[in-house]
């Protein structure tokens, strides 16, 4: 590979898509993950008391998911193999879009300089799947829109989009890995 950074593989989308089953059972299966920064974030700031969540302080929320990105980043590419993110950086792009924030420099900067495998992984939305819980409180209609701003905010930061199909998980772990194996 030609640098570090393509070891790094993400799974963007809207909420409810399946990403995060994916990324638990590529992890069942032996490869490293990174989880979520978005639920990382809630369970702390939910935990202290704080105000960096999103139904309070989008701003701080967004600050706190880089902070917790840029960790997972660096501790990605401090070791060696494949690393499966379940979102990168530029998702806090698209999820200021949704937003109607602006995107700070820091930002900005995170996701020039903090780079994955210029293919990034998609999950469409899909609502016989979707479901809420006590981190995700958006609805399918959001989760839609969110699905189309990850669209949009991926390639304006250098990245190819790969459409993750509808299948049962195994099924999506078998075309992930036969996706990269073939990439290789």
């Amino acid at each position: 590979m030609a640098d570090a950074s393509h070891r790094l593989v993400v799974v963007t989308g809207g909420p409810g898509s399946g990403k995060t089953t994916l990324i638990e059972a590529l992890a069942a299966a032996g490869h490293r993950v990174m989880p979520e920064a978005g639920r990382a974030v809630i369970r702390a700031q939910l935990a202290a008391g704080g105000q960096g969540l999103p139904w309070a302080d989008r701003g701080l929320f967004a600050a706190l998911m880089l902070e917790q990105d840029r960790r997972s980043h660096a501790q990605a590419l401090a070791g060696s193999g494949l690393v499966f993110f379940d979102r990168g950086i530029p998702d806090i792009a698209g999820y200021l879009a949704l937003c109607g924030l602006a995107e700070p420099e820091a930002l900005v900067q995170a996701a020039r300089t903090c780079r994955y495998r210029p293919s990034v992984f998609i999950a469409p939305p899909w609502p016989e799947i979707f479901t809420q819980d006590a981190e995700r409180k958006q609805d399918l209609a959001e989760a839609q829109r969110t699905y189309e701003a990850m669209r949009a905010v991926y390639p304006r930061y250098g990245y190819r989009l790969v459409e993750l199909p509808r299948m049962s998980v195994a099924e999506r772990v078998g075309f992930v890995l036969g996706h990269l194996a073939a990439a290789a």
